[in-house]
């Protein structure tokens, strides 16, 4: 697997699946940027990964500072900046905090991934992974807005490979499973819905999730495209050379 001369942005890089798709990109051989919310976060991440990467501060929803890193020629975009809450049922929840959600997880995923196709259509071609989730086809309880911003996704993706797939835009929607991350903690915390049960032993480490992603960047994947893909699918986990699921 090899992504030498490709240049990816992959925002909330600084942790967390994010920060492990970026470490994976470099692997591969990508030029890769990243974007962090927070300062000392990114200046965390960025000793993390040395000089493999490139880390900016930028809020995803803060559409004049993505679009200054985005300012640059480049060849894949991983949205992976994500919000879990507000956690809560529906009537125990601020509108504010829920349109906030689907904001950050529908809305600023919307605006990146404008401004990638201004790149990519120009220069013929490119790559788009939205970072979906179970929760985009199946409600849990207290995940409204998460539910709602991750479906809306989920049609995105959809959007972008009938519209732009015919001119080399390869989208893909990639649902990580249920990963060791500090969404899980609070998650955990909230003790609503099923996920929220699940021991932190029984949690997928993140660096399988970004193997996964940097082999969706590859042309081996080309046949999937415009997809919704699930890491738990055993056909998907051999090509990326993930071990079977027990």
């Amino acid at each position: 697997m090899t992504l030498l001369g490709k240049t990816a942005i992959v925002t909330g890089g600084n942790r967390g699946i994010g920060l492990a798709t970026v470490r994976a990109l470099v692997q591969a051989g990508a030029t890769v940027h990243f974007t962090a919310r927070r300062a000392e976060s990114l200046a965390a991440a960025q000793r993390d990964l040395g000089t493999g990467a490139t880390g900016h501060l930028a809020d995803m929803t803060d559409h004049k500072a993505m679009a200054a890193v985005m300012d640059r020629p480049f060849d894949i975009l991983v949205n992976n900046a994500g919000v879990i809450g507000p956690i809560g049922r529906i009537l125990d929840v601020s509108s504010q905090d829920w349109a906030l959600n689907i904001t950050t997880n529908l809305t600023a995923a919307f605006q990146a991934t404008q401004l990638a196709l201004r790149v990519m259509v120009a220069k013929g071609g490119g790559t788009i992974i939205n970072i979906s989730s179970g929760a985009a086809h199946r409600p849990q309880e207290g995940w409204s807005a998460y539910c709602a911003g991750k479906a809306g996704l989920a049609m995105l993706t959809r959007s972008i490979h009938m519209e732009y797939g015919a001119q080399g835009i390869r989208c893909f929607g990639f649902a990580p499973g249920v990963v060791d991350t500090d969404m899980q903690v609070s998650i955990r915390a909230s003790g609503l819905n099923p996920v929220s049960q699940i021991p932190r032993e029984n949690l997928a480490p993140a660096d399988h999730p970004a193997r996964a992603i940097a082999w969706l960047c590859t042309a081996e994947a080309d046949a999937l495209a415009g997809a919704e893909l699930d890491i738990r699918a055993p056909d998907l986990r051999a090509a990326c050379g993930l071990p079977p699921l027990a």
